[in-house]
């Protein structure tokens, strides 16, 4: 008898050909939206155009203005120190939450929701309302800070180290029941009767964490730390709303340099930042795939 796929190709012989061109239109769509706008892109940063006129190659003018920018190099830095902030944090609690949460308890599914309800609100809309919040004097924390007696101005903007850390922590107050929702469905996924034998054999929960639960939730692993590597190089609206990037240009990042810059007549040279944070984001991302990617090999 002749195998299934010879035989299915002796009685249809055209299927094969068809499966090619049904590769068509997501090919055609990926180099209309990505391709032709990072090839468009990469020419454009290598001109002097302000967005109206006509473009004038410069060749690597824009770059070499870029690295001898001193506020373009210190958004690089507000933009990591963001990033290394906010990532681990944004990880740690909601891999804490998909835990606590991971068992049956009355008013679960109301929790789970509460948690999660914030990452649905524009960060622009939440980084309103926590600058509303943290106003000194007026604002709800200054007053329930001075009703328990403390006579501090409570202003945390007036440093660029103290403000870093109010965005870091909203931005993970707002994302870690995003975070906590793929962990938990990471969790789920272990079968039950892994934990009824680790259990049997005398396993602590440490040892049950470390050899059957972190194992396994590789896959929501890579997911959380890939887009919240993405997310957190890339921040933009929650600093915009809580500082607009001072004291001075103290947390100031780079996606509010870029859109600083196109608006003040240098889409060109605010290309070429946008492709220098491109390869910013691009390098961790590739470092944590093939870190990831042996994990779930070995």
């Amino acid at each position: 008898m002749l195998p299934a796929t010879r035989e299915h190709r002796l009685l249809h012989p055209n299927t094969g050909s068809w499966h090619r061109y049904m590769a068509v239109p997501a090919l055609v769509l990926f180099s209309l939206f990505f391709l032709y706008p990072l090839s468009r892109g990469v020419w454009t940063s290598f001109t002097a155009w302000d967005g109206f006129s006509t473009p004038k190659f410069i060749g690597l003018a824009n770059y070499k203005e870029f690295f001898q920018d001193s506020r373009a190099l210190r958004d690089i830095r507000n933009t990591v120190l963001f990033a290394l902030g906010s990532a681990p944090l944004l990880n740690i609690a909601g891999l804490l939450l998909a835990l606590l949460l991971n068992r049956t308890f009355k008013a679960r599914t109301t929790v789970r929701s509460l948690l999660y309800l914030p990452a649905v609100i524009s960060p622009m809309i939440m980084g309103s309302i926590w600058y509303l919040l943290l106003q000194p004097r007026r604002g709800l924390l200054a007053i329930l800070m001075q009703q328990t007696g403390y006579e501090g101005t409570s202003n945390w903007m007036l440093s660029g180290s103290s403000a870093m850390l109010v965005i870091v922590l909203v931005n993970v107050w707002q994302y870690a029941g995003m975070t906590m929702i793929i962990y938990l469905a990471g969790l789920q996924a272990i079968p039950i009767e892994h934990f009824e034998a680790a259990e049997l054999e005398g396993a602590s929960r440490g040892n049950i964490f470390r050899f059957i639960v972190l194992p396994q939730l590789t896959p929501a692993l890579k997911i959380n730390v890939i887009t919240n590597i993405i997310g957190s190089l890339s921040v933009f609206d929650a600093i915009l709303a809580l500082t607009d990037g001072g004291p001075g240009y103290d947390t100031e990042s780079l996606s509010i340099y870029i859109m600083r810059m196109c608006y003040g007549n240098k889409t060109g040279y605010s290309t070429a930042v946008a492709l220098i944070l491109f390869l910013i984001i691009l390098i961790p991302v590739l470092f944590s795939l093939q870190f990831f990617n042996a994990k779930e090999k070995a």
